[in-house]
């Protein structure tokens, strides 16, 4: 690839500085503007990037026939707007997530992505870490046997949303990364939701997503914004070995467990119960060697990547609507104390170009 492509950001605040400063400093970007209404707010992001155009007017901005792709880090009721005006003016569009405020405005984009044969990326930045990236490489070599289990614990002492409760704050990471490594996607047929609001703020404050996986399988993410200690760990529970991430342990951040249950069956009689034999494997720990590299300069080279190769990129606007999907029916189980709701998935919907 010799061709550089040229991005914008639309968004100055608090994500769109670390958009503009990398696609800054990618061999396969130039930035060609930062857009915001706050025009002394675009600039100052514009000159700490090394320099672009300063936009005022999405429509303008639009408008030029100068860039080819845009990052959007807007709050999350623009998000449809704003893509689907891109997309119309023939852009390919890299959304923060979530994708959208609802699956419905969430699938027209992603159809209309997919009409205009544009790429839709949703900035599912953890993805691209290299932990994650290395989960992902385990899962798919078969290393750790089948899944069996996934444990997900993000719990700090966090600001309480005005606007959303704890499991929209906080459970996109966790589903997205469940979404990336898991073959096939996350697609559970349904999700129930426990909540509690103790501070008597009106929205969940602490939580937990219990999700049922194929084959038996299941996944559990515990969401939290009272806990005085920070707390980001991730464990893949498999047939052969055990994954554990520490995100909070930069001296160790994956561990590889060769330890387990076997459960062997010695009969098996219709009208008794199973007889089995349990035997526990006691092997070695190891920590995978991990690249050091910013996860949203790979993000970025993803998205540039896609774009050349004219495919949809690994986390796209069907991996940002099946996380939503599960968002939305976690909202439901909430609605009705705790009981599963069915979570609505698009059947073979494709969120990158046609």
């Amino acid at each position: 690839m010799t061709n550089r492509l040229r991005a914008a950001v639309i968004g100055a605040g608090y994500w769109g500085p670390n958009l503009a400063r990398n696609f800054a400093a990618s061999e396969q970007w130039e930035l060609a503007a930062v857009c915001d209404l706050d025009e002394a707010r675009a600039a100052k992001v514009a000159r700490a990037a090394g320099g672009a155009d300063v936009e005022t007017s999405v429509d303008t901005l639009l408008a030029r026939d100068d860039v080819d792709a845009v990052a959007i880090a807007t709050p999350a009721r623009t998000h449809h707007p704003l893509v689907m005006a891109a997309l119309r003016a023939g852009k390919h569009v890299v959304v923060e997530k979530p994708i959208a405020d609802s699956a419905e405005a969430a699938r027209e984009m992603v159809a209309e992505a997919a009409a205009g044969g544009l790429v839709l990326m949703t900035d599912h930045t953890f993805c691209y870490t290299p932990a994650v990236l290395k989960i992902r490489e385990l899962v798919e070599s078969g290393e750790l046997g089948e899944i069996l289990y996934v444990d997900s614990v993000r719990i700090n002492l966090g600001l309480v949303q005005p606007d959303v409760d704890v499991f929209w704050d906080l459970a996109p990471h966790d589903l997205s990364i469940l979404d990336f490594i898991l073959p096939g996607g996350l697609r559970p047929a349904s999700v129930a939701a426990h909540g509690a609001d103790p501070l008597g703020a009106g929205k969940a404050c602490v939580g937990h997503l219990y999700l049922p996986l194929p084959g038996g399988a299941v996944a559990h993410v515990n969401v939290n914004w009272l806990s005085p200690t920070k707390i980001r760990s991730f464990t893949v529970g498999g047939s052969k070995k055990t994954l554990v991430w520490d995100d909070l342990n930069p001296q160790q951040r994956l561990s590889v467990y060769d330890r387990g249950v076997d459960l062997r069956t010695q009969a098996a009689d219709s009208l008794e119960r199973k007889q089995a034999t349990v035997s526990y494997r006691l092997g070695d720990t190891w920590s995978p060697a991990l690249k050091e590299q910013e996860a949203l300069g790979a993000m970025v080279g993803e998205l540039a990547t896609a774009i050349h190769e004219d495919r949809a990129p690994v986390t796209d606007g069907a991996a940002g609507l099946r996380v939503l999907s599960i968002l939305e029916a976690a909202s439901r189980s909430l609605e009705v104390g705790g009981d599963a709701c069915v979570v609505e998935h698009e059947p073979e919907l494709v969120g990158g170009v046609a």
